[in-house]
């Protein structure tokens, strides 16, 4: 994890427990210093940016020294013109160590896995004596073993007794045969028959009428 931040007008890259020569702030030595510009944090591969600065972003640290920079010479001449000039230089400095990165949002609570319930037994409840259902179960069982005490003998002298002769029963006639009627032709000059006879007796008939005569009538 580190961050970017901005003190005097430069940028320093920050991590927890780096030493940083920054320009020199008017800080005693063991004294803490906080920098709140700060316009960049990188932590575990997730990247905030700052627009420009991130918010609520905060950088401690700790006055270790304030002290001189080596010297810089400095020299100038105009070619010409007879002129040199040599000079030198102590940057004031101040010595800080980097404490602690804060990003404004406080870090998730890991949540701890709940430890695995095992899983609790039911014990089956123990069978209660069905004592009231056994004596009347008795009870029934006594009777019929007392019933079939009482039909065995029974049944032996019925076994005993010669059984009766069955009485014959009376033959019976078979009932006669209708004579078949006569059917299609044979039934044809039956008929043709009959009615000659019907015409013959009407036609004897008149005739006996007519031989008939009337009786004279005695004076």
């Amino acid at each position: 994890m580190f961050a970017v931040i901005k003190t005097g007008g430069k940028q320093y890259i920050a991590q927890e427990g780096d030493v940083l020569q920054i320009e020199k702030l008017p800080v005693e030595k063991g004294q803490q210093v906080t920098f709140d510009q700060v316009l960049l944090i990188e932590d575990d591969g997730k990247t905030l940016i700052g627009t420009p600065l991130v918010e609520k972003a905060l950088v401690k640290a700790v006055v270790l020294d304030n002290f001189k920079d080596d010297k810089i010479i400095i020299f100038k001449k105009k070619r010409r013109k007879q002129y040199k000039k040599t000079s030198g230089h102590r940057q004031q400095l101040t010595k800080v160590q980097i404490e602690k990165i804060l990003t404004g949002k406080e870090p998730a609570a890991k949540k701890e896995p709940a430890p695995k319930k095992e899983p609790e037994v039911k014990k089956a409840p123990a069978a209660k004596k069905p004592a009231p259902a056994m004596k009347k179960a008795a009870a029934p069982a006594k009777k019929e073993a007392e019933v079939k005490k009482t039909a065995a003998p029974k049944k032996a002298e019925a076994a005993k007794k010669p059984a009766p002769k069955a009485k014959a029963a009376p033959a019976k006639s078979a009932p006669k045969k209708q004579a078949a009627k006569p059917t299609g032709k044979e039934a044809a000059p039956a008929k043709a028959k009959s009615t000659a006879a019907k015409a013959k007796k009407t036609a004897a008939a008149p005739r006996a009428v007519k031989s008939k005569k009337p009786a004279s009538k005695k004076e």
